[in-house]
């Protein structure tokens, strides 16, 4: 048995790695004499100027190769795991974990729970340490791994070890301590639930938090997802137009009073929580940059405006066709009005607006991004569709035409006779594909 198999799963054309000989099937050992464990080792390690790199052939010969290049230069070769070991799954049972309140008969990738700190790194995730020991911390560190993503939910030690159902929970803030004496970046989330961590511990919790600007340069509150498939799970219930109305006005309390004193509004409501307020999305600058996309944080001011600057620049025409769109409950009345300007400039374009009520998780869920292909095929089979149907692109598999259900678009273009195109979460690319 080797130590640790990285093996070589691709070698990008013209790259170092080529020109050195590495191939496909190579197995790589050590850089500058230092075993390399998984993905961060890896990445710590490439940015030396000076490589040795040493590695196993096919035929069992073992290549050292000594290699100089830029200190953000890449090797070019791919693995055949992108983290080079072991995922960790999650110890935690959250009151709001939305695995759990999964379907059956879902492919099997949808149901592991990954709290993996190199993820946080590697890919963006979330993470909430509770399973990280003092050498994973000190590795960070010494990595200097930069943002590190953390799902805090609550900084009541109690009140987090009651959320998480995790003893070990309330150990987050002594983390974070280390992190900000440390030079770390940071990133926060926390997923909102009524009645736990909203109100006055959703205050406590800001207030906290704030504490450890810049390093923890901001903070997503978002609104726990409830499916139908909660039977056995901690009872929670969904937060109404008023209950969005004062968690924004504590959002709001804190990006006014934290902006003044450190000119960042740190803090930031899910574009969920104004949409169930009927109150209007924030302007850009409101967004410090948009470090909060991926949680639906400025993804509805940022496509608006890119909507907008795009719309400015087009001429009236009168080319004619008719065109379908698929959303989720949440945002039809935004895309309705998009919709409306279009027709200003595009008169004889129709487009069809079909909002899917979500059958498939329960109709609490109102987000394209967990719509089904079933939900779509059943709900607008035998309607007019036009030349071609669009669906958002956050439904697929990235990088796959696969829904959740694994429903494919070639499956729901057979299933409606109509050709299915998908839209980037891009005003532009939303417009384009319908009048192009």
């Amino acid at each position: 048995m080797l130590e640790r198999q990285h093996i070589i799963k691709s070698v990008e054309k013209d790259s170092i790695a080529e020109e050195v000989g590495i191939e496909v099937g190579d197995i790589l050992i050590s850089i500058n004499g230092e075993a390399i464990k998984d993905a961060l080792d890896y990445h710590y390690y490439l940015t030396e100027e000076y490589l040795e790199i040493l590695i196993r052939k096919q035929d069992g010969s073992e290549w050292i190769l000594e290699i100089e290049k830029d200190e953000d230069e890449a090797l070019g070769i791919e693995f055949q795991s992108s983290l080079m070991d072991e995922y960790k799954s999650c110890t935690n049972k959250c009151v709001f974990c939305f695995i759990d309140q999964l379907p059956e008969g879902m492919r099997e990738t949808l149901y592991f729970k990954d709290d993996d700190s190199r993820l946080s790194f590697l890919q963006g995730n979330y993470i909430t340490l509770t399973n990280m020991k003092d050498k994973d911390i000190e590795r960070i560190i010494r990595y200097r791994l930069s943002p590190i993503n953390l799902s805090v939910h609550a900084t009541n030690p109690e009140l987090r070890k009651r959320m998480l159902n995790n003893r070990f929970a309330d150990n987050l803030m002594g983390y974070i301590e280390k992190f900000y004496e440390a030079g770390i970046i940071m990133n926060g989330q926390i997923v909102l639930c009524k009645g736990l961590n909203d109100g006055d511990e959703l205050d406590r919790s800001i207030s906290e938090l704030s504490k450890f600007i810049p390093y923890m340069q901001s903070v997503s509150v978002v609104p726990v997802g409830l499916s139908k498939h909660r039977e056995g799970l901690y009872e929670l219930e969904p937060f109404t137009k008023e209950d969005a109305k004062k968690t924004l006005a504590i959002i709001h309390h804190w990006q006014e009073k934290l902006y003044k004193e450190h000119s960042t509004h740190f803090i930031h409501a899910g574009d969920e929580f104004y949409i169930l307020a009927e109150e209007p999305m924030p302007e850009e600058e409101n967004y410090d940059g948009y470090l909060q996309l991926e949680n639906g944080v400025g993804m509805v001011r940022l496509f608006l405006d890119e909507f907008d600057a795009y719309y400015d620049t087009l001429e009236k025409s009168e080319k004619s066709k008719e065109v379908s769109i698929v959303t989720g409950l949440l945002a039809y009345d935004i895309l309705n009005e998009m919709i409306n300007k279009l027709a200003l400039k595009f008169p004889n374009i129709k487009i069809n607006l079909y909002p899917i009520i979500n059958k498939f998780f329960g109709e609490r869920i109102t987000v394209s991004g967990l719509l089904t292909g079933q939900d779509i095929i059943n709900q607008i089979s035998g309607k007019s569709l036009g030349d071609y149907l669009l669906l958002p692109n956050n439904l697929l598999r990235s990088g796959e035409e696969v829904l959740l259900d694994n429903v494919t678009v070639t499956d729901i273009e057979n299933a409606l006779q109509v050709k299915v195109a998908v839209v980037k979460s891009i005003g532009k690319d939303f417009i384009d594909k319908i009048i192009e």
